[in-house]
């Protein structure tokens, strides 16, 4: 598995330091975590293609059905009581 020559025994010291090693291919200082997140804001990473604002205006559409329903269900059970 090593990249430099024959893996070592699974059971060794130097079989975990190498699985604990992350190889990454940017050369960035700030980690692999920019990496990751870079990937969804690509135009190679798969999937829907949507902004962000997009996203906020759906949630925010969510949220008021829900709370209209929700007043609905009130009316509803109001007049069916009285």
């Amino acid at each position: 598995m090593a990249l430099g020559g024959p893996a070592p025994p699974r059971g060794s010291a130097a079989a975990t330091a190498s699985m604990r090693r992350r190889r990454t291919t940017s050369s960035g200082a700030s980690g692999g975590a920019a990496g990751t997140m870079l990937q969804f804001y690509t135009d190679d990473a798969p999937g829907l293609k949507i902004s962000p604002n997009v996203v906020l205006v759906m949630s925010i559409g969510f949220i008021a059905f829900v709370a209209i329903l929700h007043v609905m269900g009130k009316l509803y059970l109001v007049r069916r009581e009285a």
